[in-house]
């Protein structure tokens, strides 16, 4: 049994434009306690912020945890459960060339080995209450671009 604690960690990301003004966000839950935060850039594309989200949430965790990982991006959580040992295994390559971002996902993959992510997939904008907090929290980083 793994005796890692385990932590929520609820993300999302969102640009005006695409590419354009961007901003990720995260909600970080364990044992009733919860810590956010978020950031963006000037310009950016939503699957960045999607995956900086992400990873700055991880940065968080100050020993190896297990993780709930639960986003509105089919990009990161595909990303994370499907595509990304494939990826490594051709030199971070997809069959239609390079991997786009591909100093984030090398990051997430350093971070994955660290601790025991578990992605879930939540459709976006339809009431989740983290998914709409990180979703305010983003848009507002983006407003601050404006």
């Amino acid at each position: 049994m793994d005796e890692r604690p385990l932590v929520e960690l609820f993300t999302d990301g969102a640009c005006s434009g695409n590419p354009g003004p961007g901003g990720w966000a995260y909600v970080l839950r364990f044992e009733g306690q919860e810590r956010e935060g978020s950031g963006g850039e000037r310009t950016t594309t939503n699957n960045r912020m999607e995956l900086l989200g992400a990873i700055e949430g991880l940065r968080q965790l100050k020993r190896p945890c297990r993780v709930r990982l639960v986003s509105d991006s089919q990009y990161l959580v595909k990303g994370l459960s499907e595509w990304i040992d494939g990826w490594k295994k051709r030199g971070w390559r997809r069959k239609e060339g390079p991997v786009m971002n591909v100093e984030l996902w090398q990051e997430l993959d350093r971070l994955r080995l660290l601790h025991h992510i578990k992605p879930e997939w939540v459709r976006g904008h339809v009431g989740h209450p983290e998914n709409e907090r990180c979703d305010r929290l983003a848009v507002a980083v983006i407003d601050q671009y404006r």
